[in-house]
């Protein structure tokens, strides 16, 4: 898995998740998409004014933080 950015946020981290299973691809007919935001920004817009989303809050952004 490459790592995400530290500032990378979603709800599935709040209810006793892990990190893997907060993030995980989930696959089958019961799956609920998954709502991201940037905590720097508190909005689903990161600090360098790109969609927030676990495909794309990695080490290629300029605003990325490991």
């Amino acid at each position: 898995m490459n790592p995400f950015c530290k500032h990378l946020r979603t709800k599935k981290m709040f209810t006793g998740a892990t990190a893997a299973e907060a993030f995980a691809d989930k696959h089958g007919e019961h799956v609920t998409p998954c709502h991201f935001w940037c905590n720097r920004t508190q909005t689903v817009v990161g600090v360098d004014d790109q969609p927030v989303h676990k495909h794309s809050c990695t080490a290629e952004r300029s605003c990325f933080e490991e």
